[in-house]
């Protein structure tokens, strides 16, 4: 009785044992099949549909052989994102911060003044600002403003191109931001086509065909996302990195050439525009000395099958933060929202007071004006309205309100703040005397 119940016990053990055994061939039989499947889609990826001539700016075209991140890219389109200091909704920036319009008289961004929408405008919108109306725009704004620019640079010239006004050559733009913009066609390798950086890397000492593809995933972008000046008579479009990134740096630069993009409506002062330094900004932050790139936050990796990408809709990391922020961070979506908007609602009180520090000066110096004062008697407090104002604007101008870097954003305010105060008391002095 008892042996019988053993083997019974045993069968049954016996069976169980076969069971699972074949089970789990099964399923990793299905896992092997599922591998081989999925290296067999990655293999066919890109696709082979058609072949991208050197010529070649159409991002449809590119699409064929690459519809994951046409998909993505196309989206740069959307325009209706709105976070609390910037977005992609095109709102007059002038009418929500009126005092921009005395701090630039008669500047054309006191005409008009738009928040930025995405890539795929970059053409559309640098038509259709009325800034075009008030001053005619030189060639070298299409370098960022038009997938054609490298093409007719090539045609034309460096120096003719930049110099030729942007009428004469409208009519030849059709594209804003494209594929061959960052892609070399035939390899799809990462590429600097804008002669601009390469010449400013090269005045730096660095070589960018000897750079890591990490370190392209950020200088495709400081392409465009950076401060520039048009140089000379020629227009030529110049970097200003001679002496290194900072704002400190590029007020030297400037200081040198004796550069001045406009004089003052209102103070006579010889004041600079600041474009949208991203990339000097950012550089001094916790993300670039981490080896944090462009990319990695706004054209974040994404997982779709066996294949992993890179997202092309490039946009604020805001709308993405699963992606753009939690593979480094652990916290959760909502805290990280907080944390960006904690330092920008920082930043943005900076902004607003330094604005109100200006006004303070501009008056002070137009009322010394008024009662008589001399350019030498000004000097000083238009080179303190020059730097108020400069500095502010190397903030204001940079599209992440403080948040590439943050402490840099404060510590460049608190310049401004203290040279507008000063130009307000200069000016009180001589309204005085």
């Amino acid at each position: 009785m008892t042996q019988s119940k053993s083997s019974r016990r045993n069968l049954v053990l016996l069976i169980a044992a076969f069971v699972i055994g074949a089970v789990a061939m099964a399923g990793l039989g299905a896992l092997l099949v599922s591998i081989q499947g999925r290296k067999g889609e990655a293999a066919q990826y890109p696709l082979k549909v058609v072949q991208i001539s050197d010529h070649e700016l159409d991002p449809t075209v590119w699409g064929k052989n690459f519809p994951r991140e046409y998909d993505s890219f196309v989206r740069t389109k959307e325009d209706k994102f709105s976070s609390s200091y910037g977005g992609s909704v095109p709102f007059d920036r002038l009418e929500k911060f009126p005092a921009l319009k005395r701090i630039w008289a008669p500047y054309p961004f006191s005409v008009d003044y738009k928040e930025e929408r995405g890539h795929y405008w970059a053409q559309i919108d640098q038509r259709e600002t009325k800034r075009q109306q008030v001053v005619a725009q030189p060639g070298a704004c299409a370098n960022c403003h038009a997938a054609e620019a490298p093409q007719l640079i090539a045609q034309m010239g460096w120096v003719n191109f930049n110099k030729t006004p942007w009428k004469d050559l409208e009519k030849k733009f059709s594209l804003g931001s494209s594929c061959a913009d960052c892609h070399d066609p035939q390899t799809m390798e990462l590429r600097l086509t804008r002669p601009a950086l390469v010449n400013a890397l090269k005045e730096r000492g660095i070589d960018w065909t000897q750079a890591s593809r990490q370190e392209m995933r950020t200088y495709v972008c400081a392409q465009c996302h950076v401060e520039y000046y048009f140089k000379g008579d020629d227009k030529l479009l110049t970097f200003p990195w001679s002496k290194g990134y900072t704002a400190e740096d590029i007020e030297a630069h400037y200081d040198q050439y004796g550069f001045r993009d406009w004089v003052h409506k209102e103070t006579g002062a010889s004041m600079l525009k600041v474009q949208h330094p991203e990339f000097e900004m950012s550089s001094t932050g916790i993300h670039a000395r981490s080896g944090v790139t462009c990319a990695d936050c706004h054209m974040p990796y994404v997982r779709e099958g066996a294949l992993k990408v890179s997202d092309h809709w490039v946009r604020s990391p805001l709308q993405n933060i699963a992606q753009a922020c939690l593979p480094c961070h652990r916290q959760g979506e909502e805290e990280m929202k907080q944390r960006v908007l904690t330092i920008q609602k920082k930043t943005a009180d900076l902004l607003r007071a330094s604005e109100a520090a200006q006004i303070d000066a501009i008056d002070a110096i137009a009322a010394a004006m008024k009662s008589g004062a001399t350019d030498a008697d000004l000097t000083k407090a238009r080179e303190f309205h020059r730097r108020a104002t400069f500095y502010w604007d190397y903030v204001a101008a940079e599209n992440s309100t403080g948040f590439h870097s943050p402490q840099e954003a404060a510590r460049v305010l608190a310049l401004s703040l203290n040279y507008a105060r000063q130009a307000q008391v200069e000016a009180v002095k001589v309204a005085k005397k």
